[in-house]
């Protein structure tokens, strides 16, 4: 458990993993001993269509979870990966399903429903708005810009989602395969720093899904909404804060310099929610959730 800039209890997830269980280079155990030394509180194992049920490994809490894929990377049509978590059961699905089936058989299972690493996969905004039900999003996933496609930042399709009215929580994940293996470091990296004392899963859900947490590889980060349209970004040193919007050109979004620690932003009109991203000298990063205004 961390206490954060502004004396809030945190704890620190890593929600999204894959082990010898599906394609993995790790067994669980090496996995989990990997995060246990990084300093998270818990990780979820999430296996291609293969569930894994909560519980606890060598002393680290496990959350439940799976992912479950339609396509694959060499076709040229839409993939989706869409990641089970929180499930209190197996959702009940078979491989082949349309993304809204999926959806609805996590929620059926008790659990959320992530849009995985939609910049890699290529999902249009169109077609992930006639999906109902995702409960977040990766705005950041350490594997997809690791491989060929180096596309690891999904920033521009949560804007332009959010822009449509689509607003989603934003996680930071590794999908850790490898951890170094054959010389791929997808992790320990990405993390959710989620607003709670404590790592019970019914908790750690509602936190989730309503968005009282930051996504990073290093940095905190925090927007606060003050009066009359205010954003105030409260972080650990930075080189850059920049305030993001539905428009395309937001004044006075960026601050610069050596080891600022806040900034100010004054919505402007027509804009329709306010989130923040920052970057530290290492070129580290973190990212708050959108504020809908």
């Amino acid at each position: 458990m961390y206490r954060d800039l502004l004396g809030k209890n945190r704890v620190k997830l890593g929600l999204h993993h894959h082990t010898t269980a599906s394609d993995g280079r790790k067994t669980p155990e090496e996995l989990v001993a990997a995060y246990r030394a990084a300093g998270y509180d818990a990780v979820a194992l999430t296996d291609h269509w293969a569930y894994q049920n909560g519980g606890e490994i060598g002393g680290l809490p496990i959350l439940s979870g799976a992912e479950y894929h339609i396509q694959d990377q060499y076709r040229a049509d839409e993939v989706w990966h869409i990641v089970c978590l929180f499930a209190e059961r197996e959702p009940d699905l078979q491989q082949g399903a349309a993304p809204q089936t999926i959806v609805d058989a996590i929620h059926q299972a008790g659990g959320l429903a992530v849009l995985g690493h939609p910049a890699w996969s290529l999902n249009k905004p169109e077609s992930v708005e006639r999906i109902v039900g995702f409960d977040a999003t990766e705005i950041w996933n350490t594997t997809s810009g690791v491989g060929a496609c180096r596309r690891p930042d999904s920033s521009l399709i949560v804007d332009m989602l959010a822009r449509d009215g689509y607003y989603l929580p934003l996680l930071a994940t590794d999908d850790s395969h490898c951890l170094g293996d054959r010389g791929v470091p997808d992790g320990p990296f990405a993390f959710v720093m989620a607003e709670s004392d404590d790592v019970e899963p019914a908790h750690l859900k509602e936190v989730i899904k309503r968005g009282a947490f930051y996504a990073s590889t290093g940095p905190e980060l925090h927007l606060l909404r003050e009066s009359d349209g205010r954003f105030h970004a409260v972080c650990s040193p930075a080189s850059e804060i920049v305030f993001f919007s539905n428009l395309s050109y937001a004044l006075h979004s960026v601050s610069t310099g050596n080891g600022i620690t806040e900034a100010w932003y004054q919505a402007h009109p027509g804009e329709r929610y306010v989130r923040a991203a920052i970057k530290d000298r290492d070129g580290r990063e973190a990212w708050s959730n959108p504020v809908i205004l």
